[in-house]
C-alpha cells in the first residue's frame, strides 16, 4: 500500500523531518566543511607546485580552456563583472534555495539528495586536505592569468582574496581548488531540477546552471578544467556511497532507538489486557487462583473490568408493535438449543 505525506514533513520510511531538525544539521555540517577548509591548509609552495603540474597536464592534452576564457573575461567587462557575481553568490544561494524545494515540494527524495550533497562535500574535504592546490590566478604573472575578481572589485563586496567580502580573507583557504565544489555543487543542482522539475524551463536550467558555473570558475581563473572534472568525480563518488550510508544511519538509529523504547513505561489498554490472559492460563494449569485473578482485576473483555461474579446484562428488548411480527430473538453465548425449538 502507497503511503501518503503530509506536504513539508520529508516523512521517508517512517521517518517525519521537520525543518527545525534539518536546518541545524545542514549548518553543522556546512560549518565543519568551512573549518575543515581552513585547517586544510597546506604548504604553499606544496600547493604552487601543485598547480603547475596541473597546468601543464592540460597543456600536453591540449584541454587548458583557462588562458582563453580568462582573457575574454578580463577585455570584457559585460562578461567579467556578471561572471564574478555569478561565482561569489550562486554557489551560496541556488544549493539552499533546491534543498528548501525539495523538503518542501519533493519530500519523498529529500533525504537522498541531501545525504548525496553532505556526503560529496565531505569528500571534497578530503581532496582540499590530500592536495593542496593554487588557483590560476594566485600563480605568478609568467603564466598568463588575471584575478577578474580583483580586477572588478569595485563593483562587488568582494577584494582581491577570492570572493571573500573585504577584510575577510583570512577566513577562507584560497588553496582549496582540487575539486572544485562550485562544479561539484551546481551539477547537484543541475541533477535535482532535471529530476524533479516538471516545466521546460527547469530542463534549461538543469543544463545551463552547471555548464555556466564551469565557464566562471575557469574564465574567473579560480579553477582549472581540471578542477572541473574532478568536482564532477566527487559528486559521481558521492552518489554511489548514498545507499550504503543511509542503510548504516537506519541500522544505527534502529539500534539506539531500541533500548529507548525498552526503557519506557507500559502503560495503558493494552499492556492491562494481556496481563489477565497469561493469570487465567496459570489458573486453569495450576489449579490454584493467581494474583492477577483477584475480584478487583478480572477481566471481561478487552478494556471493560467487572468485579467477580458480575455479569453484564443484555440490552432489553423493546416490546413488539401491534400487528407486527414477533422477531428472531439472537442465540445467546453458550446455548446451544437451535432457535426453532425455543
Amino acid at each position: 500500500m502507497q503511503q501518503t505525506e503530509a506536504p513539508g514533513t520529508g516523512g521517508i520510511n517512517g521517518l517525519r523531518l521537520r525543518w527545525w531538525t534539518e536546518l541545524p544539521l545542514i549548518v553543522l555540517v556546512y560549518a565543519a566543511y568551512s573549518a575543515g577548509r581552513l585547517l586544510a591548509r597546506g604548504d604553499v609552495a606544496a600547493a604552487v607546485d601543485h598547480g603547475i603540474g596541473i597546468l601543464r597536464v592540460e597543456q600536453f592534452l591540449s584541454i587548458n580552456a583557462e588562458h582563453p576564457l580568462n582573457r575574454l573575461f578580463t577585455d570584457h567587462s559585460w562578461i567579467g563583472v556578471p561572471a564574478d557575481f555569478w561565482y561569489a553568490s550562486l554557489h551560496y544561494v541556488v544549493t539552499p534555495l533546491i534543498l528548501v524545494w525539495l523538503f518542501r515540494s519533493r519530500a519523498v527524495h529529500y533525504r537522498a539528495a541531501r545525504a548525496w550533497l553532505m556526503i560529496s562535500t565531505l569528500i571534497g574535504l578530503v581532496g582540499f586536505t590530500l592536495l593542496p592546490t593554487c588557483p590560476p590566478r594566485l600563480l605568478s604573472e609568467g603564466y598568463g592569468f588575471v584575478d577578474t575578481m580583483a580586477q572588478y572589485s569595485d563593483y562587488g563586496w568582494w577584494g582581491g582574496e577570492a570572493s571573500a567580502p573585504r577584510g575577510l580573507g583570512g577566513m577562507t583557504n584560497q588553496y582549496a581548488a582540487m575539486p572544485s565544489l562550485h562544479v561539484g555543487w551546481a551539477l547537484w543542482c543541475g541533477v535535482m531540477l532535471w529530476r524533479h522539475g516538471r516545466s521546460p524551463l527547469t530542463r534549461v536550467a538543469a543544463v545551463g546552471y552547471p555548464l555556466i558555473t564551469t565557464i566562471v570558475v575557469m574564465g574567473t581563473a579560480n579553477h582549472y578544467f581540471l578542477d572541473a572534472v574532478a568536482g564532477a568525480a566527487v559528486m559521481g563518488l558521492g552518489l554511489l556511497l548514498v545507499r550504503p550510508v543511509l542503510r548504516l544511519a537506519d541500522r544505527v538509529k534502529a539500534r539506539v532507538g531500541l533500548p529507548l523504547a525498552a526503557a519506557r513505561p507500559s502503560t495503558g489498554v493494552v499492556a492491562g489486557a494481556h496481563a489477565p490472559v497469561a493469570g487465567a492460563h496459570a489458573t486453569s494449569v495450576a489449579g490454584a487462583p493467581s494474583a492477577s485473578s483477584a475480584p478487583e482485576s478480572s477481566i471481561v473483555s478487552g478494556g471493560c473490568q467487572t468485579s467477580a461474579g458480575e455479569r453484564i446484562p443484555r440490552p432489553r428488548e423493546r416490546p413488539a408493535e401491534p400487528g407486527a411480527e414477533p422477531s428472531a430473538r439472537p442465540a445467546e453465548a453458550g446455548d446451544s438449543t437451535p432457535t426453532a425449538a425455543r
